[in-house]
């Protein structure tokens, strides 16, 4: 049979480009058909550089031009991964601090703020200088999860300007708006209080030398998230969802976020959090309580990584209501998967580092993205 070009694009106009919100020919992403009889040779730039990305890319072609042009078409995907040219990184860059973290989530209840403290002691087990920033103006917790609701940041000169010395727990220091506020005290502030506040954490705070800043934000998409994304050059950005459909549609939404044009911050990966269920009393057993394997298939969806899975177990709780994050057990299953996690996240971030430029901080003009090295 011989194949008509003409065909093959029109067939390709149904596949949408990641992250571009038009489809692959509209795009631009398409550089060029060529038909031989049953043969087709399709080439393709995408941006995203992971292999789950060219993957994914790769398999819509081939299926595309099964299902719609030619069910035994020999077909040929030559694909290139193009980075954009290298920018000017705006807004104002924090010396010292080798790579931003944005740790975020569609909804409230999932446990981001869990999965953010346990990553962060992992990193500082692994050998990494790491900060936490606890974003979440109005739910802090970070001073509960590690044991420091009592303690008050110290006013320390350096270079002749005076600065906010984070408090450091389990080799973590730590920085959240709970330090400064009674613990029954609400913090009723409107976006532009909050913002300032904010502001005052990352920039007039000693932060030193890191490898990794964590930024613990609020649930959602809103002014806080704008406000970290216009203040800093974001490395990239984790996702954290439970396997609920009613998560996954909010979690869609926080992806969505950081991949628009104007924002461009690279998704390194989505968290599956309380993926099952285990007794303490029946550790081999798995319970599927919010759904099986949700956040993996939205994760394929998306074509972003799936960075791993958390079980919903007892001790996570427990461990974050006395203050000792649950990843500082040492040889449990729970130490084993953020470990596994956190490889994962690094992994992304030396491929993200590699292969993309770094992050602008956005400009709002309208009101309308390893192993561990252990470095001791």
């Amino acid at each position: 049979m011989k194949i008509d070009k003409k065909d093959v694009i029109k067939a390709l106009e149904s596949i949408s480009a990641p992250g571009e919100g038009k489809n692959m020919i509209e795009s631009g992403a398409v550089t060029n058909v060529m038909t031989f009889g049953d043969e087709v040779v399709v080439d393709i730039t995408i941006n995203n550089p992971s292999l789950q990305a060219k993957k994914k890319t790769e398999v819509e072609i081939l299926k595309t031009i099964h299902d719609k042009v030619y069910q035994k078409a020999k077909v040929k995907v030559n694909l290139k991964v193009e980075a954009p040219e290298k920018p000017q990184i705006k807004g104002k860059n924090i010396p010292g601090i080798k790579n931003i973290i944005a740790v975020a989530s569609g909804k409230g209840g999932v446990g981001k703020s869990t999965v953010t403290s346990n990553l962060a002691v992992t990193l500082s087990r692994m050998g990494f200088n790491v900060g936490l920033l606890d974003a979440d103006i109005y739910g802090p917790s970070a001073p509960i999860m590690f044991d420091v609701e009592n303690e008050k940041p110290l006013a320390i000169n350096v270079d002749g300007k005076s600065k906010m010395k984070p408090i450091e727990s389990y080799g973590v220091k730590i920085l959240s708006i709970g330090f400064f506020t009674q613990p029954n005290q609400a913090v009723i502030w409107r976006g532009p209080m909050a913002s300032k506040a904010l502001n005052q954490m990352i920039f007039d705070a000693a932060w030193g030398e890191l490898d990794f800043l964590l930024i613990d934000l609020p649930p959602g998409t809103g002014d806080i998230h704008l406000s970290i994304m216009q203040a800093l050059p974001i490395t990239g950005a984790v996702v954290v969802s439970t396997p609920q459909n009613v998560a996954l549609a909010d979690a869609k939404k926080g992806v969505a976020m950081f991949q628009q044009e104007s924002i461009n911050v690279p998704v390194l990966g989505i968290v599956e959090n309380m993926a099952y269920f285990t007794p303490e009393e029946l550790p081999d057993n798995k319970y599927y309580i919010f759904g099986k394997e949700g956040a993996q298939n939205l994760s394929k969806d998306l074509g972003v990584p799936f960075i791993g899975e958390i079980p919903l177990v007892q001790s996570i709780r427990e461990a974050g209501d006395v203050g000792r994050p649950a990843a500082l057990q040492d040889n449990t299953p729970l130490t084993d998967a953020f470990e596994d996690i956190t490889k994962n996240i690094v992994q992304e971030v030396v491929s993200r580092n590699k292969s993309l430029p770094p992050t602008e901080a956005i400009k709002i003009t309208t009101m309308a993205g390893c192993s561990a090295v252990n470095k001791k």
